[in-house]
C-alpha cells in the first residue's frame, strides 16, 4: 500500500511538472519564433539597400570596366535581371511583411536569386573586367562586392550565396582569359574571398551569442 501510494505521489509530482514546464516551453517556443520572423522581415527590409548597392557597383564597373562595349552590355543584362528579380520580390512581399509564410518565401526567393546574382557578377571578370586588370581592382570586384553585400544583408547564408559563385567564376577567369597575374590572382582572389566568408561567419556567430530580437532595417520602430 505504502509502495502504491509512493508512486502515486511520484506520478502526481511528474504531472504538475509537465504542466509547469509547458507554459515555459510553449513561451521558448513563441520567442524562437519571433526571433525568427524579425530576423526574416530584417532580411527583408535590407534586400533593397542590397539591390541598390548591386545596381550601383554595377554601373560604376560598367563605366570605368574598359572592356568591349558587347560584353559590357551582356553583363549589364544579366546584374539588371538580378536587380529588378529582388525588387519584384521585395514587392510582392512587403505588402504583408509580417506574415511568417511570406517572409519565409521571400528568403528562399533572395537565396535562389543571389545565386544568379553570385554568377552574374563573377561573369563580369570575363565581360566586363580588361584582362589587363590588376590584381587590387580583381579584389575589389570579388571580396570588396561581396563583403557590401554581406554587410547590407547581414545574413551568413545569403552572403555565401553571393560570394561563392563570384569567387569561383572571377578565379576561372584569371586563368582561362588569362588575366595579367594569372594564377597568382586566382590565388589571391579566393584568398580574399575565404576571408570575407570567415568574417561573415565570425559576426553572424557573435550576433548569435548576443541573442535578443534584431532591430527591423527598413521598418518603422516603436
Amino acid at each position: 500500500m505504502a509502495a502504491l501510494q509512493s508512486a502515486s505521489r511520484v506520478e502526481t509530482f511528474q504531472t504538475e511538472s509537465r504542466e509547469t514546464l509547458s507554459p515555459v516551453a510553449k513561451l521558448a517556443a513563441l520567442h524562437g519564433e519571433a526571433q525568427d520572423t524579425a530576423r526574416l522581415a530584417n532580411l527583408l527590409g535590407r534586400s533593397v539597400y542590397a539591390a541598390t548597392a548591386f545596381a550601383v557597383m554595377g554601373l560604376a564597373t560598367f563605366t570605368l570596366g574598359g572592356n568591349g562595349m558587347l560584353e559590357g552590355l551582356t553583363w549589364a543584362v544579366f546584374v539588371s535581371v538580378a536587380v529588378v528579380a529582388i525588387a519584384l520580390a521585395y514587392r510582392r512581399t512587403i505588402r504583408k511583411p509580417f506574415e511568417r509564410a511570406a517572409l519565409k518565401s521571400f528568403s528562399q526567393d533572395l537565396n535562389a536569386i543571389l545565386v544568379f546574382s553570385g554568377f552574374a557578377w563573377g561573369a563580369g571578370a570575363f565581360l566586363a573586367l580588361p584582362a589587363t586588370a590588376g590584381m587590387g581592382i580583381l579584389i575589389a570586384f570579388t571580396a570588396g562586392a561581396g563583403a557590401v553585400i554581406a554587410l547590407l544583408l547581414r545574413e551568413q547564408e545569403s552572403a555565401f550565396l553571393f560570394l561563392a559563385p563570384t569567387a569561383a567564376l572571377a578565379s576561372f577567369a584569371c586563368v582561362l582569359r588569362p588575366m595579367t597575374g594569372g594564377a597568382l590572382d586566382a590565388s589571391v582572389v579566393l584568398i580574399a574571398c575565404s576571408a570575407v566568408a570567415g568574417a561573415v561567419a565570425w559576426a553572424s556567430h557573435a550576433r548569435t551569442n548576443e541573442g535578443g530580437i534584431v532591430e527591423l532595417a527598413g521598418f518603422p520602430q516603436a
